[in-house]
């Protein structure tokens, strides 16, 4: 992927905003929370302010005169520039034809999971399952009311993708799940037994200086090579 100048998926949001029409980051915010971005791009204020600062910086957006309403602060409208709108047309190109490698919180656990016991690991991940379904339930009951709003799928399709990854990790942490818990998850022999063997007070190194003889064959590729 393209290092960008401001790699921030909300500078992102903000110049998809000013491609409409100039605004100041308030009115920004309110346009992206009422869109419901906030459901696919991390937003806060405080954030918005500091992307917008750096966007100036880097010539992708122009401040015009502080403006005032009444007894409100002064507030500065901002508009985007011609590098700006390069910058977006570009950014949203890569980002819709390039597959990226992503690191999720999910993927980092199960690749540590044998730290602990497979039963905690069961438990653990159909708490998850709880929680998935419920979050499956609140995206279809939001996609029924948009289509009773007559909502066009181009103002949704986020969500609908949401509900297309949310639906497939379910199915795989469940099938995972089962499988743990029936012992035909491969590997759950030995990993039970090491958490049997460590809960009795043999340390993991006490256990990788003979692995086949403590947990079986199949810890084989465990062993260590002879210096």
């Amino acid at each position: 992927m393209t290092r960008r100048r401001v790699g921030n998926p909300l500078a992102l949001a903000v110049l998809s905003c000013l491609s409409e029409r100039p605004m100041h980051p308030y009115e920004i915010s309110t346009t992206l929370r009422s869109r419901g971005k906030e459901q696919s791009i991390k937003l806060n204020y405080g954030s918005l302010y500091s992307v917008v600062d750096s966007l100036q910086k880097h010539g992708l957006i122009a401040s015009r005169e502080p403006t005032r309403e009444g007894r409100r602060p002064e507030r500065t409208v901002y508009e985007i520039t011609g590098s700006g709108l390069i910058e977006l047309e570009d950014w949203l190109a890569e980002l819709l034809s390039t597959p990226s490698r992503e690191f999720t919180s999910l993927e980092a656990g199960l690749s540590l999971m044998a730290g602990l016991p497979p039963d905690e690991v069961a438990r653990l991940l159909a708490t998850r399952i709880d929680k998935l379904r419920i979050e499956l339930r609140s995206l279809e009951s939001g996609g029924e009311i948009g289509d009773e709003m007559g909502l066009p799928e181009l103002f949704s399709v986020e969500s609908r993708y949401r509900h297309a990854i949310l639906t497939a990790e379910l199915a795989f942490v469940t099938n995972v799940v089962e499988r743990i818990r029936d012992s035909s998850f491969g590997g759950t022999k030995l990993w039970r037994r090491m958490h049997e063997l460590m809960a009795g007070g043999m340390t993991f190194e006490e256990l990788l200086a003979d692995p086949v003889r403590h947990l079986g064959e199949e810890a084989r590729i465990l062993q260590q090579p002879n210096p």
